[in-house]
């Protein structure tokens, strides 16, 4: 597959303020948040192209809702785009969630976009009152009203969770009529079927062998195809857990204890203890999931990933268990710097 001429690169966070293993906190919610505006600065500053920040109701993360933070983010940014990364659709009323992200356009001038997903996490079903035997009936729904508030200012709807809409108007209305929504998939094949359906780019959570979600590229290609779709449409981004650092030992040292308490304590249905280094290095691997090393090994391994999935967006999650502001810093200023511009100067002379 050739090289896409353009990848854009964003950097996103949950906002972890990482508890520990006596349940205490390693930072509050207030500095984290605080942290998090800091950061998405720097990045703009740097010309990384899109921020993102995650919705989690739990102890562990500070951010539940992403339009508000996004919000103070785009009063001290310029240039970069402001999406969610994920939007938990499945348990948020559409109509508000389209009326808080036409309002961060608004602010914004036009660099608000959403990522919905039905998050990895639970928590937020029993909080707004649903039920997970519902769980595919509730997103299915909810993607179904949301594109058609994105595409109509009045409508008719009705649907099974919700009350229905009748000659409804849906304001204020976003800078452009095309505010944009990615739709995040967890890699089953009916997922992807349903963003080709629904004619959404989507993103890809790699957390595990890339080659695995070559398949899942060529039917979302296939699929956009049997529906219809505008080729246009039919953009993939990739997202992966990151750190960067000058060397590739420095990295691996530096982010490990972080990672390893990240992996153990704040990731799904996480009881199971640390991460072994030794399962560590595996997945440092030329061909594994993550993305942690030099400069160098960083470039080779995203343009290894164009090459078989040919997306035109990564992500790099960012400031995972607990890592320090400076290092979380320097790693997005690395890869503004050092990765980006190689990554599209080696795209530009193979596509």
């Amino acid at each position: 597959m050739s090289l896409p001429q353009q990848i854009e690169f964003g950097v996103f966070t949950f906002g972890e303020v990482s508890a520990t293993s006596n349940n205490s906190l390693i930072t509050n919610p207030k500095a984290r948040l605080r942290e998090i505006i800091d950061l998405a600065k720097i990045a703009d500053q740097a010309g990384i192209g899109v921020f993102g920040v995650g919705e989690h109701h739990r102890r562990d993360f500070a951010i539940s809702s992403p339009p508000v933070v996004l919000s103070a983010i785009a009063e001290a940014t310029d240039q970069i785009k402001l999406t969610s990364s994920v939007t938990v659709l499945s348990t948020s009323d559409p109509v508000k969630v389209y009326e808080d992200f036409a309002t961060l356009d608004l602010i914004s001038d036009g660099r608000a976009e959403i990522t919905a997903g039905r998050g990895a996490y639970i928590e937020s079903f029993p909080l707004f009152g649903y039920e997970l035997s519902d769980y595919e009936e509730l997103f299915e729904e909810k993607l179904d009203l949301l594109t058609q508030i994105l595409r109509n200012e009045t409508l008719e709807w009705s649907g099974k969770f919700r009350s229905a809409l009748s000659s409804a108007g849906i304001y204020p209305r976003a800078t452009s009529p095309d505010l944009p929504l990615w739709l995040a998939v967890g890699g089953t094949p009916a997922s992807v079927v349903r963003a080709a359906r629904f004619g959404l780019p989507l993103y890809f959570a790699i957390l595990s062998n890339p080659k695995g979600f070559i398949e899942l590229a060529n039917l979302y290609r296939s699929a956009l195809e049997r529906f219809g779709t505008k080729s246009s449409q039919s953009r993939i981004g990739v997202s992966s857990h990151f750190y960067v650092e000058e060397t590739s030992q420095g990295a691996r040292d530096t982010f490990f204890p972080h990672y390893s308490q990240y992996i153990g304590q704040n990731m799904p249905g996480a009881r199971r203890g640390n991460l072994p280094r030794a399962n560590y290095e595996s997945w440092l691997s030329p061909a594994g999931a993550l993305m942690v090393g030099s400069p160098e090994e960083i470039t080779e391994k995203i343009l290894w990933e164009i090459e078989i999935l040919g997306h035109t967006r990564f992500l790099a999650q960012i400031g995972l268990g607990g890592l320090p502001f400076k290092e979380t810093a320097r790693s997005i200023e690395i890869l503004a710097t050092d990765v980006l511009p190689q990554v599209n100067k080696f795209a530009q002379t193979k596509s």
